[in-house]
């Protein structure tokens, strides 16, 4: 009767379990970095989510920022705060604990007339210049406007009110080593663009 060997495994078993776990690792790194990167991107996409409805609360609650609509003498006297008051609720969120966001990879912020199925009619664009913007409650924002297409003084509320939209478009930097992986096939950046409307509350 022969004797049984409780000795360890022969030397190409434990080869065999090395290479098979040298192939794996990879794809498990992968998962691991993407399930990462994802829960990131996600949470930026929250943050731009949450300035879009402040930038729109706020827009919607000031409508043509005061007095009888209109851009003529006497008409709208407070119209010219109205976006910036916007672009600063936008920023605020942006900036605020937790957010992730990288204000400086902000392409564009659109204040615009919302047609029925929500899309752009005319707009207010807004773009990032640190320091470079007007300043509201003390403190001077980083975005300065460009292109001017919709003026407060021409939001009037009356029945039915019109609806202002706040987009945001966002340059998403990958933070985590997979952005090495995916600038050598593409690019390690996604392009994220969030919206909120909400009708014009009548003019006060």
């Amino acid at each position: 009767m022969s004797a049984i060997s409780l000795g360890r495994r022969p030397r190409t078993q434990r080869g065999q379990a090395l290479v098979e776990f040298s192939l794996i690792l990879p794809i498990i790194l992968v998962l691991v970095l993407s399930m990462a990167e994802i829960g990131l991107a996600i949470g930026n996409n929250m943050s731009l989510e949450l300035a879009t409805r402040e930038g729109a609360r706020v827009g919607a609650s000031l409508s043509n920022g005061g007095g009888t609509p209109g851009c003529g003498t006497g008409l709208s006297p407070n119209w010219a705060t109205v976006d910036p008051q916007i672009i600063a609720a936008v920023e605020r969120a942006l900036r605020s604990q937790g957010s992730g966001v990288t204000i400086s990879n902000v392409v564009k912020i659109h204040i615009y007339r919302a047609l029925a199925n929500g899309d752009e009619d005319v707009f207010n664009e807004w773009t990032y210049s640190a320091g470079g913007g007007p300043t509201v409650g003390g403190i001077q924002l980083d975005f300065v406007q460009g292109a001017v297409g919709w003026q407060a003084c021409q939001r009037n509320s009356t029945l039915p009110p019109p609806s202002l939209g706040v987009s945001i478009t966002y340059r998403y930097q990958m933070i985590t080593p997979l952005a090495v992986l995916t600038g050598i096939f593409g690019s390690s950046q996604i392009t994220m663009t969030d919206r909120t409307i909400m009708a014009l509350e009548p003019s006060q």
